[in-house]
């Protein structure tokens, strides 16, 4: 049966449409995509698959959903990082979910002498990384130590994060001492735009990372940030990358987690210690 990208139900093809659109091409992008992501796909998500794979068709010149399928399987090159890329969500802002950053100010002034070691694993476009990073210089001071680890299995947005300019309109959740601190405001070509102050960034790395996949860091953390992750994954996806995560924690570090996820049944992983916050056991 051929479905309308615009809608989640099955119907006629609207007129229009550049390509046709299948359940077999649908079935095809959801047993990929959580073959090399993890990422599990209910039904709801024909229209979203659509409008993202269709742009993939246009770049590299396929007719069909079926013909770049074909050629996709058939090839281990960079086209399958693109594939990923599309099909990954990226909602962020600075400071989302502030109880988080005031828990973790509280973690870091209780033991200002630590070298502290934190995983943001999702950091998207970056606003959750700098705002890790605007925590710890705050808690810990001009003599604080601390590293932060930045991954995210979407390339694009992670060399967005790297890069760390924003539109001055997109920097909301920061107070005016803030972004003053913080960021340079661009001039002449650059105007409009705020750019991160290398204070911000010097404690910082970034690099892609597949969290189905072995975890590629040999020092563990004492805080990571996984937020609204766990949900794009199916509960067995979800007791891996649990594994994986507790894995390269110290014992009684923090795990951050989005308001919607619920890890009742790893408590010999992680055991509940306030709201969506969790600690290594």
């Amino acid at each position: 049966m051929v479905f309308d990208p615009n809608s989640n139900a099955g119907g006629p093809l609207a007129q229009g449409r550049e390509f046709l659109w299948s359940d077999a091409d649908f079935g095809r992008i959801k047993s990929l995509i959580y073959k090399k992501a993890g990422i599990s796909l209910h039904d709801g998500k024909h229209a979203m698959v659509y409008s993202r794979v269709s742009r993939r068709l246009r770049e590299t010149g396929h007719g069909s959903f079926k013909d770049y399928l074909d050629w996709l399987e058939h090839h281990d090159g960079a086209e399958w990082q693109e594939f990923i890329n599309a099909l990954t969500t990226n909602l962020t802002a600075f400071f989302r979910e502030q109880h988080h950053f005031t828990i973790l100010d509280e973690m870091l002034r209780a033991d200002r002498n630590k070298n502290w070691r934190i995983w943001c694993s999702a950091a998207s476009t970056g606003e959750e990384p700098y705002s890790i990073a605007m925590t710890a210089l705050e808690a810990l001071g001009p003599r604080g130590s601390f590293h932060i680890a930045n991954s995210d299995i979407d390339t694009k947005v992670l060399e967005t994060a790297a890069r760390g300019v924003y539109k001055a309109e997109g920097v909301k959740g920061l107070s005016p001492e803030q972004m003053q601190r913080y960021f340079l405001r661009g001039k002449g070509g650059n105007a409009g735009l705020m750019r991160a102050k290398p204070e911000l960034q010097k404690n910082m790395a970034f690099q892609a990372v597949n969290l189905i996949q072995d975890l590629p860091f040999r020092e563990p953390f004492d805080v990571v940030f996984c937020r609204n992750v766990m949900i794009y994954f199916d509960s067995a996806t979800q007791r891996q990358v649990l594994e994986r995560i507790h894995h390269v924690m110290k014992p009684g570090g923090r795990l951050f987690v989005g308001h919607a996820e619920n890890f009742s049944d790893a408590r010999n992983l992680f055991a509940l210690r306030g709201k969506t916050v969790y600690e290594r056991v």
